[in-house]
């Protein structure tokens, strides 16, 4: 079970995190808290496996990087973890994923690749087949983005 504390920590942490120098520290005080009572609270959800990972959204649009394919993959099943790893290790990937093929779409292994522009996705995927020597995907390219959001797990009046 989690504390009102612990709740009130994690609604905090699951809306933007203020981009200052010392973001914690600003959370804290919104919180009424010390920032070191923020920080320990931190490192014991992260110890107890309630917080597993703790990331940053870079808004791709705004950096530079304007477009974005999921690229489906079909690998053999034996060779799935093997392929996976190698290609999450792109630094142009930014997720991959495992899931089940669909009797009408074959594919098992899906990868998200940013970059400048369409013809370079396409570039790093054929560069990603021919590492993994998997040829067998497609590729599905962005055109909008209807909704991107952060999983909210307690309501935000709950950080208050």
């Amino acid at each position: 079970m989690l504390t009102d504390l612990e709740k009130q920590i994690i609604a905090s942490i699951q809306q933007d995190i203020p981009v200052t120098e010392e973001p914690y520290l600003e959370i804290a005080d919104h919180l009424g808290i010390d920032e070191k009572i923020l920080l320990d609270t931190l490192q014991s959800l992260c110890d107890r496996g309630i917080i597993r990972r703790f990331g940053a959204t870079l808004r791709h649009q705004k950096s530079g990087f304007s477009s974005n394919a999921m690229i489906a993959w079909k690998v053999e099943e034996d060779r799935v973890s093997e392929v996976g790893k190698k290609m999450a290790s792109f630094k142009e990937v930014s997720h991959c994923y495992r899931r089940n093929p669909a009797k009408e779409w074959p594919y098992n292994l899906y990868t998200m690749v940013h970059a400048r522009d369409e013809d370079s996705c396409r570039a790093i995927a054929e560069i990603i087949s021919e590492k993994t020597s998997v040829q067998d995907f497609s590729m599905l390219f962005s055109r909008s983005e209807l909704k991107k959001t952060s999983m909210q797990y307690f309501p935000e009046e709950y950080s208050r």
